[in-house]
């Protein structure tokens, strides 16, 4: 792990925004990172609504049938 970052706000729509527009300002040079998948997590209508597990995301990621 290169880094970990936390986005916080009054609601989760705020805290979505705001990691929004860091994962869009970050830039991380010479590795491949999980930057891109963060970002379309973040507007992802399922995940913004909440409730979402871990499952949710290997099945988003075609990694479960």
């Amino acid at each position: 792990m290169i880094g970990k970052v936390i986005a916080h706000g009054e609601t989760r729509e705020s805290a979505l925004k705001r990691m929004h527009t860091a994962l869009s300002e970050m830039v991380i040079d010479g590795i491949k990172t999980n930057i891109p998948l963060q970002r379309d997590l973040v507007v992802d209508a399922r995940f913004m609504e909440g409730g979402v597990n871990i499952h949710y995301l290997e099945k988003k990621l075609g990694l479960q049938h």
